[in-house]
């Protein structure tokens, strides 16, 4: 699924990178017409009435920015810090938490001086040596959409396969990857897939590949060569969670077989704040969402305010029964946390 969007909006330094040059051109030929705007943190120019009409064509434009901040947010537990190349994507997923954090219209943007970006990388990791730093390049998007016309996560991956150093990671739900494919990465770029059950897929990632389409990817993935992972995001404890999840992890094993040698799992459960709660209910006022917060236990977490997580006991069992998929299925695989 390549992100073809509605429209398209340049910050005007923009234009004086190789990279705006390259996508201004692309749209052009593509006829659609494009705007401008001072700012990228600042767009005014997207229509929308509503709540619901505002995230749907957010959802269907591209800003195209500068990043000039050079200091890098922290990514606990993915990584060490978070590498921004693109914000936000075309996925309309209900239980999004960058529903809350990127405004009421959560437009796609790239950024285009991907070299400073990489330059700064560079510093982060001169002055962590000989410690390995990893950086995450989906924090807060999804960027494969948008790489098929961008070359981004080629540039970055190939940058990371020289870095003795450094290492890259990023997770995506789509499956446009064969750009990726033979760029050299030395093994230093983990390929992650952000995978659920078939019907929480159905009913909550909409405008998504299905979940064969992203098995197929992953595989494609395995074969040339990129260390694999795959992040199990959120697990919902709905009627029958037991028997989805097993049918999940042996839709993988099935899939992907013994090819994979270094995989890892990533596993995060359900939770939302009073503040996302709101919003969903807004954007997605017929969700099937399960957002009692009767049924949860509220909790402070690392960022300082608090989320409606599963009660102890609910979510001793999950960990338990995740592990236990873990291991029958994958023996090899490491778990890189489970929340």
């Amino acid at each position: 699924m390549v992100f073809e969007p509605k429209r398209i909006i340049f910050e005007r330094d923009a234009l004086q990178y190789p990279l705006g040059e390259k996508l201004k051109r692309y749209f052009d030929e593509k006829g659609v017409e494009p705007s401008f705007t001072a700012s990228h943190n600042r767009v005014t120019s997207i229509p929308g009435r509503t709540r619901s009409e505002g995230y749907s064509e957010g959802k269907r434009t591209l800003v195209v920015g500068v990043r000039r901040t050079r200091t890098f947010a922290t990514c606990r537990p993915s990584a060490h810090y978070q590498l921004p190349l693109v914000t936000s994507c075309p996925g309309k997923c209900e239980y999004c938490y960058l529903l809350t954090n990127l405004g009421k219209k959560p437009y796609v943007r790239v950024y285009v001086n991907i070299e400073e970006i990489l330059t700064a990388a560079a510093g982060y990791i001169e002055k962590r040596k000989p410690d390995i730093t990893v950086f995450e390049g989906a924090a807060t998007s999804d960027p494969i959409p948008v790489e098929p016309y961008t070359g981004i996560l080629a540039r970055v991956i190939g940058f990371f396969g020289d870095e003795e150093f450094g290492r890259f990671r990023f997770v995506t739900k789509f499956t446009d990857v064969d750009t990726l494919l033979d760029v050299p990465h030395n093994g230093h770029t983990r390929f992650r897939f952000s995978i659920n059950t078939g019907e929480v897929i159905r009913r909550y990632e909409h405008a998504t590949p299905t979940l064969a389409a992203r098995l197929a990817a992953a595989e494609k993935v395995a074969q040339a060569g990129y260390p694999l992972g795959f992040l199990v995001a959120p697990i919902i404890a709905e009627d029958g969670w037991k028997e989805s999840y097993r049918d999940l992890f042996k839709a993988v094993a099935d899939d992907l077989g013994g090819m994979v040698s270094d995989l890892t799992f990533e596993f995060i459960t359900h939770r939302f704040t009073k503040r996302a709660k709101n919003t969903i209910l807004e954007v997605f006022p017929n969700t099937g969402l399960d957002l009692a917060e009767e049924t949860r236990t509220f909790k402070f977490g690392q960022f300082g305010y608090g989320k409606y997580v599963y009660p102890k006991e609910l979510f001793t069992e999950i960990k338990e029964y995740f592990h236990s998929l873990a291991q029958e299925y994958f023996p090899d695989a490491q778990v890189e946390y489970f929340v």
